[in-house]
């Protein structure tokens, strides 16, 4: 697909299949079109990179940061998993909005390397008190384990799965961890985008099949207690805008 902006004359034009058209830049498609390539250079040139929270790298798409404050506000989750450390920036945020929130006790931060000055810096964070962390692989039935215990039996949960992201790796985490998924809460599987993104710079080919989306689109159909459901919208005045994403298909929420 070829697409020629005109600013001017406020058109794209979309050549496609030995065929061409031209629609509104400032229409619903123009938007899509436009904010999906701006997606994907973004991803390119690690956009995401470019954002800490509290102090600590967060490596996150703005836009999804918001949609997970969206989510977390509307669970009021008491506990939150999530298999991919790095920095802690997202632990971090995180603890932040259950602290601000005045609910939720515990952060569990899984990796199977958590690097000396990375938890030197979330363990001496002002918010260190509420964050767990537990170095070893994330599928390993101690790891897995090691999360249990440290959720209470009335404790509302929902795990983020934001670490290796081939797709065996993925479905082995969602078999590992749906079951501390509490009804109503969500299971998130992130980085579904880099099956669309296959080809691109920065990526490989066997995206297009090894890829979150694609180990979460096979969960779902053995697993008719979640469905693919995004966080409520509290606000909307938008004209109906495509979501700007690298979580595309990843929300799933465990039925009630």
């Amino acid at each position: 697909m070829k697409l020629t902006i005109d600013t001017d004359a406020r058109t794209i034009e979309i050549a496609e299949g030995g065929g061409a058209r031209r629609i509104d830049l400032f229409s619903a498609e123009g938007y899509a079109l436009v904010a999906t390539l701006w997606r994907d250079v973004g991803w390119v040139q690690k956009h995401s990179y470019s954002f800490t929270w509290m102090g600590r790298p967060i490596i996150q798409l703005p836009e999804d940061v918001i949609r997970l404050q969206e989510a977390i506000h509307a669970v009021r989750p008491d506990v939150i998993v999530e298999t991919g450390v790095a920095h802690g920036g997202s632990l971090v945020f995180h603890a932040s909005l259950m602290k601000a929130m005045g609910h939720g006790r515990r952060v569990i931060g899984v990796d199977v390397e958590i690097r000396p000055h990375n938890r030197a810096a979330l363990e001496s964070h002002p918010l260190a008190s509420m964050i767990d962390l537990i170095e070893g692989d994330s599928v390993a039935a101690e790891t897995v384990g090691r999360v249990a215990s440290l959720i209470g039996p009335g404790d509302t949960v929902m795990v983020i799965l934001d670490s290796n992201h081939t797709r065996a790796h993925v479905a082995a985490e969602l078999a590992a961890y749906a079951g501390l998924v509490s009804p109503g809460s969500y299971l998130l599987v992130t980085d579904g985008i880099m099956g669309d993104l296959a080809g691109l710079p920065r990526t490989r080919p066997e995206w297009q099949w090894d890829n979150p989306r694609q180990a979460a689109v096979e969960f779902l159909a053995a697993h008719p207690e979640f469905e693919d459901v995004g966080p409520p919208r509290p606000f909307d005045e938008s004209a109906g805008c495509t979501d700007i994403t690298y979580f595309p298909g990843g929300w799933l929420r465990r039925r009630r």
